[in-house]
């Protein structure tokens, strides 16, 4: 619990100029992952549906959770667990909670949607994705109503709160990796909203597909967002924190 206490104060005293610059290299970082997903699913003669690219598909998500957390950039979910606890312990306020949900959330949209904007422009010259492969992507995570948005993003938020939880404890590079793996591929073939991850991904769809609107864009961000807080804040770093500080360990 120190250890995640420590952390979370070390972040929220930083300075906004590097939160900022950390939140974009964790933006542009993690677009990879979707960058991937478009193609395997190109070059893969299955699709959503068929397990082994089921598999492959959420394999190749992780990669972006994996450049971004053993880099050591800042990703928003994973400050929705760690930021919290010097709260819930006193050792910092709400406005600066917020301050450092702010810059790191700002940061990590502008990435995205730079990273985004970088690989259509220049994708389509070297040909190893089709634009429908970004459209199927995006509709995977657009395609649904409001409430299954916000409480998969709950879950979403809940699973990379345990990460963000877990990987304070592994010590070696290679369990890291492997709790990143397991848990970003959970969340990528349940086809769980992650707010930042899923950022690329939606834009991707604005960008290329038709069929994919601002409207849509701006529904999915809030309410996976919102959710992510959530499930990030109150299901890991709420109960968590009151657990050990009753005795939990």
């Amino acid at each position: 619990m120190k250890s995640l206490i420590d952390s979370g104060l070390h972040e929220i005293r930083r300075e906004w100029s590097g939160l900022a610059l950390s939140g974009f290299s964790a933006g542009l970082d993690i677009g990879f992952g979707p960058l991937l997903m478009a193609v395997v699913l190109t070059l893969s003669e299955g699709g959503y549906g068929d397990i082994g690219t089921e598999i492959l598909l959420a394999s190749v998500y992780s990669v972006g959770f994996i450049f971004v957390i053993v880099g050591r950039s800042e990703l928003f979910t994973e400050h929705t667990t760690l930021a919290v606890m010097p709260v819930l312990d006193g050792q910092a306020s709400l406005r600066e909670l917020g301050r450092l949900w702010s810059l790191v959330f700002a940061g990590n949209i502008v990435g995205g949607a730079a990273f985004t904007f970088f690989v259509v422009t220049l994708f389509p010259n070297l040909g190893v994705a089709d634009p429908e492969a970004f459209g199927t992507i995006a509709q995977k995570l657009v395609d649904h109503e409001p409430m299954w948005l916000f409480a998969a993003g709950i879950l979403a938020g809940w699973l990379m709160g345990l990460l963000a939880w877990l990987i304070t404890a592994a010590q070696e590079t290679v369990s890291r990796l492997l709790i990143i793996w397991l848990v970003t591929a959970s969340i990528g073939i349940l086809h769980l909203p992650h707010s930042i991850a899923g950022n690329v991904e939606v834009l991707f769809g604005v960008f290329v597909s038709p069929t994919v609107s601002l409207a849509d864009y701006a529904t999915f961000l809030s309410l996976a967002t919102v959710g992510n807080a959530v499930g990030g804040a109150v299901f890991v770093g709420l109960l968590k924190y009151g657990h050990v500080t009753r005795g939990g360990g």
